[in-house]
């Protein structure tokens, strides 16, 4: 059952893209493909899986004034950006929220948490009406082994049991990160650490 509903899933992804191209041959611009994939929780994911080498997580050169230790979300790129000194940064690939659910601005982060529980927003469950109202921390739990809440937002830097949506504008406004990534990330920055997150 999951392999097919994976395989319609594939199907539909490569009918976005070819959709997408056949738009940018004829009219000269791109259209930006959106995946629409339900959550999965309980799915444990797959610790050999290899996310595209866009995005894998490396120190890269970067020009920002923001300060060091800040956190810079580029929504557009896909991309997490923890700035460090002498114009460099650790760069994440990342998940981000689908159409009609990103946004912009300028939070902080308020809490950390290793495993993080569950508990599906409302609106989340009215678009989902199968996900459970509350679910333990652990490996197959959509929040994945770490997450870094914003502001007093539902907003989240949180890891994931879908590696496989990395680079993909799929989640409901927060931004996700494979497993490791999302560790790695957790033990460099503190509470109170300054998010900002562009269009």
């Amino acid at each position: 059952m999951k392999l097919a509903l994976r395989a319609i899933m594939f199907a539909a992804v490569i009918a976005s893209a070819w959709f997408a191209l056949a738009a940018h041959a004829q009219f000269g611009r791109s259209l930006e493909i959106t995946l629409d994939v339900p959550e999965e929780p309980g799915v444990i994911p797959d610790d050999n899986y290899e996310v595209n080498p866009d995005f894998v997580r490396k120190v890269v050169f970067y020009r920002t004034h923001e300060q060091p230790g800040t956190i810079v979300v580029d929504t557009s790129e896909r991309m997490l950006y923890l700035v460090m000194r002498d114009n460099l940064a650790m760069r994440y690939g990342i998940g981000v929220g689908r159409d009609g659910f990103r946004w912009k601005g300028q939070l902080k982060v308020t809490r950390k948490s290793e495993w993080p529980d569950w508990i599906p927003p409302a609106e989340m469950i009215d678009r989902q009406p199968y996900l459970p109202r509350f679910m333990a921390g652990g490996p197959g739990n959509p929040m994945g082994a770490r997450a870094l809440y914003l502001g007093g937002t539902v907003y989240r830097i949180h890891g994931t049991n879908q590696p496989h949506t990395i680079g993909e504008a799929v989640s409901s406004g927060c931004f996700r990160l494979v497993n490791h990534d999302v560790m790695d990330l957790y033990e460099r920055v503190p509470v109170g650490t300054r998010v900002v997150v562009q269009p």
